[in-house]
């Protein structure tokens, strides 16, 4: 009977995997954040560009800095002419002020992720505003910084007021390829690729095995998107492409 729950369970987790896949295969980004914008309005998923502006998307990279992993995003970011907003956990920043420094050093835009890596809508409000006072602090050392990314994405009103308040402007994303869930460079790939259109933003993942395959699917994805004719930048640049 152990050998019958055991392969239960496989073939569950199996059908498990396989439904994240056609999740991130084939679901439209576009209408689940306009759905999502459109009931917590406040946060910035995606900048609509008129037909005459340049082909832009903003690259975003979550959970940085990382000793062992960001360097080799950033040689990606080099070798191809690509510029990124790199989301801060402040709490890492000791093990990797070097490598944080030379994000900055490359024309890089940093934005706050908070002090560590939890999901910030499960902070009260006095919390919350704590963690981001104390994040922000940090942040300042290393120049300034005007973009906010809530922890997990989830965020209230109240989340964003404080934001706000702060000098923040909350942003979140249209191209998700749930790298950091599933580890397969070559799905992440083919998402953003099907998925990416101008004024889209795209959010990749810093830290351990996830940087390397950040690497890896940078490596794949900014030769295609040239030859496709997009520029990919930062948030404020793509913001201010919006504005001109």
């Amino acid at each position: 009977m152990s050998g019958v729950r055991t392969l239960i369970r496989i073939g569950l987790a199996t059908l498990s995997l396989l439904a994240l896949v056609a999740l991130a295969a084939a679901c439209a980004p576009r209408a689940i954040t306009g759905l999502a914008a459109a009931a917590l309005p406040g946060c910035l998923y995606e900048v609509r560009l008129t037909a005459h502006r340049p082909a832009l998307v903003a690259l975003t990279i979550d959970d940085t800095p990382d000793a062992a992993g960001t360097p080799a995003i950033l040689d990606t970011l080099r070798a191809y002419g690509a510029h990124a907003t790199f989301f801060v956990i402040t709490d890492q920043i000791p093990h990797a002020e070097s490598v944080l420094q030379r994000v900055r050093q490359e024309g890089h835009e940093i934005g706050n992720h908070f002090t560590t890596d939890r999901a910030s809508i499960r902070l009260d409000s006095a919390a919350f505003e704590r963690d981001l006072a104390a994040s922000d602090s940090t942040l300042r050392r290393f120049g300034s910084s005007s973009w906010a990314r809530p922890g997990s994405g989830w965020y209230s009103p109240r989340m964003v007021r404080a934001m706000e308040r702060s000098g923040y402007r909350c942003a979140l994303g249209t191209v998700y390829p749930l790298d950091g869930a599933l580890g397969w460079p070559w799905l992440s790939t083919t998402y953003i690729l099907a998925h990416v259109r101008p004024g889209a933003v795209v959010v990749l993942h810093d830290r351990g095995a996830r940087a390397r395959r950040t690497a890896t699917v940078l490596g794949r994805v900014l030769p295609e998107l040239k030859a496709r004719g997009y520029d990919v930048v930062t948030l404020s640049e793509l913001v201010s492409a919006a504005d001109r």
